[in-house]
């Protein structure tokens, strides 16, 4: 008892002070929670100005966000130059939409070029089918010597074929899909040249009017030279004379003036005399050779084309009479027999061969030539120098089209001025050949 009533005492004597002066801590402390401070925006003007977040505390960091990070300072340039200059904006637009226009082309093009040349294919393989098959018969029908309805038959069918195969050669020889198709692929790579040379313009430079309306010259030229409807529009196949293919537009805005410039004048640019006249020269060879072989070769195919295109329907008509009038061991059966033969053989050489698509590359080819001659003379005949295109240059992309480097172009001008006769020898031996 006397321990616990000094227990007591002390306890009393001492609680007062001990819960004046201590304070019981809990085991758990919770940290102070981190002030964040929201600067306010500070206003900025021009490129320099940068958006800031800025959280201070443990385990934040500080970040800078450049304003150029988010607009690119190419689309500012562009506002800014859409701001001060509409018209110029409004050149870019319709470039792109020109260029969309030639990208569409290419596709319908390619595809309707893929659809012809499968006619050629499907039509020359049917109508050979059909021919043979009559032939065949009218062969059965001469040496079994049928009777009756038997050979009533056998005559109507094998009647019935070879007119079949008439009607469907003239409508294959008039259309010509080798050469349909050849047009085609002829389109789609002008057309793509073209889609190139406008995405050139907008990389390298801002577009003008001057440059919208050469490319929808170019694509009206090139939807005249390359149309793609059948019925109206389709390219004469059996004209009278051979013409080279013109798919550019006419140069006639170009000032063509031939007065002479002084040697000075003549070394700006690019250019000197020299190299003018080394031009000239290659444009009298272009003419004298290569020009007048692809159109003499084009006038040769021509002739041989209409001369298959009359003797298969031709053939197949006569078998058809032919047919109509044969018996067992008849002169007409046999006739009849030898013409589809021989009409299956010319159908073939004709379309097999893709007679029509030779015509097309020669033509193709020639207006090629014809388009580098007038692309030099509209050149030289302009009587700015400084307005040309850079001499050095456009010799260059000259030696390109022909497949020459500089110095073998200016070796064939120097060859072509020295020997007059070239073009007339090269004639002569071309003239032998065919």
């Amino acid at each position: 008892m006397a321990s616990l009533q000094t227990s007591n005492l002390l306890l009393s004597s001492q609680s007062p002070s001990c819960y004046s002066s201590n304070r019981i801590n809990a085991a758990i402390s919770l940290p102070k929670l981190p002030k964040i401070r929201f600067s306010p925006p500070k206003k900025h003007s021009g490129d320099n100005f940068v958006e800031e977040l800025k959280i201070r505390g443990d385990g934040f960091t500080k970040y800078s966000i450049p304003i150029e990070k988010v607009v690119p300072s190419k689309i500012m340039q562009e506002q800014n130059t859409v701001d001060s200059s509409s018209s110029t904006s409004i050149a870019t637009i319709q470039l792109y939409a020109i260029l969309e226009a030639v990208a569409d082309r290419v596709e319908m093009h390619k595809n309707v070029g893929e659809q012809r040349d499968n006619w050629n294919t499907h039509l020359l393989n049917s109508i050979n089918m059909i021919t043979l098959t009559a032939a065949t018969m009218t062969g059965l029908l001469a040496a079994t010597g049928c009777a009756g309805g038997s050979l009533l038959a056998l005559k109507l069918s094998a009647t019935l074929l070879f007119s079949a195969a008439t009607g469907m050669l003239v409508i294959m020889n008039k259309i010509q899909p080798s050469q349909l198709a050849e047009e085609q692929r002829n389109a789609t790579k002008l057309f793509k040249q073209l889609q190139r040379e406008i995405q050139t313009v907008l990389a390298f430079r801002v577009p003008s009017e001057e440059d919208v309306k050469e490319a929808m010259q170019k694509v009206l030229a090139l939807d005249k030279a390359y149309p793609l409807p059948l019925i109206g529009k389709m390219i004469e196949k059996f004209p009278k004379t051979f013409e080279p293919a013109v798919w550019w537009p006419s140069n006639q805005s170009r000032r063509r003036n031939n007065t002479k410039q002084s040697s000075s004048k003549m070394e700006n640019n690019g250019w000197t005399e020299e190299l003018e006249m080394d031009m000239r020269e290659i444009v009298e060879v272009l003419k004298s050779k290569d020009t007048e072989d692809y159109v003499r070769l084009g006038n040769l195919g021509l002739k041989i084309n209409k001369t298959l295109a009359i003797s298969g329907p031709l053939l197949t008509g006569i078998a058809a009479v032919g047919s109509a009038f044969s018996s067992h061991g008849s002169w007409a059966a046999v006739v009849a027999v030898a013409a589809g033969a021989l009409a299956s053989t010319v159908n073939t050489l004709e379309h097999g061969g893709q007679v029509g698509m030779v015509l097309e590359m020669y033509r193709n080819c020639a207006g090629f030539f014809t388009l580098i001659e007038e692309s030099i003379e509209s050149t030289l005949n302009e009587n700015e120098v400084e307005k040309r295109e850079n001499g050095e240059m456009f010799e260059t992309k000259v030696g390109l089209q022909l497949g020459r480097s500089v110095s073998e172009l200016r070796e064939l001008a120097r060859k072509s001025n020295s020997s007059p006769a070239y073009g007339s020898q090269m004639e002569e031996f071309v003239s032998k050949l065919f």
